[in-house]
């Protein structure tokens, strides 16, 4: 459970009674509406509440209750054991420190290897994600388009590793052509290394198109979840036959496009 505390008044509930399990390979859509909590989750995991909340139970990642590790113990795991792609790599991205400066940060913290080497991997990890490392690696985020800003958060998520990364809307500022782009990205590095990844969408036809399980939110609990051909073609709660049907408009509206 995940409360946050308003300037007055009584707690108010974000998360309530949420359970659900992540395994090696998986790729977990959770969609909802705005304010039905998936933010709230992805913010819960990586521990990265704002102060005033507080967070109740227990977050298992392996052997570790995350929630009970120090904040020193935390900020080894993030980055390197668990990644986040950022919904707007605008305001995450240091507009005046370089690009490859900026991958490379990452594996400084995270990594013992000499500076060469990490050249070596900021130029590797800018290919990997589709972009010219020659290029790019020396300019700055002003200097890029939308979606080569996202593919540089990306590069980061993916530096070290991590064995599950967390996409926060990571494609919703970005048109339809590029975040297909992004999508199938994504989806070629999670087969590649077999990672994990939590994909938090207000898009249902995403989830379709993407996920092998979908968690469905509502009013900050889980009303459904299960194997995302399942419960797409035989929904149970009311909410979750809405959202199917506004996949499958989605769908119809692309195709008349293609």
């Amino acid at each position: 459970m995940v409360t946050y505390a308003p300037l007055d008044g009584p707690r108010v509930v974000a998360l309530d009674n949420v359970s659900l399990d992540v395994f090696s390979g998986d790729v977990i859509g959770i969609v909802g509406e705005s304010g039905s909590g998936k933010s709230t989750l992805a913010a819960s995991l990586l521990r990265l509440l704002p102060s005033g909340a507080k967070c109740q139970g227990s977050i298992q990642f392996g052997d570790h209750d995350l929630l009970a590790m120090k904040e020193s113990e935390m900020r080894t795991l993030r980055g390197a054991q668990i990644s986040l792609i950022p919904q707007d790599p605008a305001i995450c991205l240091n507009p005046v420190i370089r690009v490859g400066d900026q991958i490379a940060e990452v594996l400084r913290a995270h990594r013992i290897i000499s500076r060469a080497e990490r050249k070596q991997r900021v130029r590797q990890l800018l290919e990997e994600v589709c972009l010219d490392a020659e290029r790019l690696c020396s300019a700055y985020p002003h200097e890029l388009s939308g979606g080569q800003r996202q593919r540089v958060v990306i590069a980061q998520a993916v530096a070290c590793r991590p064995a599950l990364i967390i996409a926060d809307e990571a494609t919703s500022k970005l048109d339809a052509t590029v975040q297909a782009e992004i999508l199938e990205l994504l989806s070629n590095i999670q087969r590649r290394h077999g990672t994990a990844m939590i994909l938090i969408t207000h898009d249902p036809a995403i989830v379709a198109g993407f996920c092998n399980r979908v968690v469905v939110m509502h009013a900050g609990r889980i009303v459904e979840q299960g194997n995302t051909e399942d419960v797409f073609r035989e929904p149970a709660y009311p909410y979750t036959q809405e959202l199917v049907s506004l996949a499958m408009e989605g769908f119809a509206r692309s195709n008349l496009t293609a």
